[in-house]
């Protein structure tokens, strides 16, 4: 029997520690920090239990936790280099059963009609782990992730550095996972980029929300994509980065658990 009272929450996974682009949860679009958007856009989405921003405790760390607290949503600090760790500390503290990751320095347009559509499937058929569709504009769309899962992950893992969590749960066969299902054709697309980690990416988010006239990140996304379909130029911005961003992820991912 399907239990629909599962409790689910957003959890905005950030740090300022970014690498390629400094700080760039910090980056402001329209007088607005980046990370305080993809809050915003968060807020639209109906049919989860609250959102939480997962944080460090290390100190770089403490004007995110000051951005929670000004824009009255859960925070939890934990480990800085371990996702596994920090998300279990989440998931326990606010007794979630299932969450919603969203990059929040990254996914500023991921999209509440497809995190909607996330959580309807996780509760009319649960598993331990729904992936985006590899075709699905990146940047688009969350993965959802059960807390259990997240619990045994936490058991085998053999490293306290865990930035790459995908490996743990499609690698190692230990999971029941599926793909969203998406039918809209319009959210397919891998030629589309909408995910931040290099200037152009930020470039190309300041363009989008000037061709809308808006400075609030309210804008559903099949009328950005339709906008970039409608003006390629604009992507083109930086659409060239896209499979150096995939080739690095692949370079990167890597797999060490304690026993399987």
């Amino acid at each position: 029997m399907t239990d629909h009272n599962l409790k689910f929450a957003c959890f905005l996974t950030v740090r300022t520690g970014s690498t390629r682009l400094s700080q760039k949860a910090l980056l402001e679009i329209k007088g607005k920090r980046l990370v305080e958007h993809v809050i915003d856009r968060i807020r639209l989405v109906r049919g989860i239990d609250g959102i939480i921003l997962c944080t460090s405790d290390d100190p770089s760390d403490d004007v995110l936790g000051e951005i929670a607290k000004e824009n009255n949503i859960g925070l939890f600090r934990g480990s800085l280099n371990d996702k596994i760790a920090r998300w279990l500390g989440a998931a326990q503290k606010f007794n979630v059963d299932y969450f919603i990751n969203v990059d929040a320095a990254d996914d500023i347009f991921c999209d509440p009609e497809l995190i909607e559509l996330t959580i309807k499937q996780m509760k009319n058929e649960p598993c331990d782990y729904l992936e985006i569709p590899d075709d699905l504009v990146c940047g688009g769309g969350a993965r959802c992730i059960a807390t259990t899962a997240l619990e045994k992950i936490y058991e085998i893992k053999g490293t306290d550095h865990v930035e790459d969590y995908r490996p743990y749960f499609v690698d190692t066969n230990l999971f029941n996972t599926r793909e969203i299902i998406v039918d809209d054709q319009i959210f397919h697309n891998r030629n589309i980029r909408l995910t931040i980690d290099y200037k152009e990416d930020y470039d190309l988010v300041v363009r989008i929300f000037d061709e809308f006239s808006t400075d609030k990140n309210n804008i559903p996304l099949r009328k950005i994509l339709e906008l970039l379909n409608t003006k390629p130029e604009i992507n083109k911005i930086n659409s060239f980065l896209h499979k150096e961003y995939l080739d690095r992820i692949e370079k990167n991912r890597k797999l060490i658990v304690e026993q399987l």
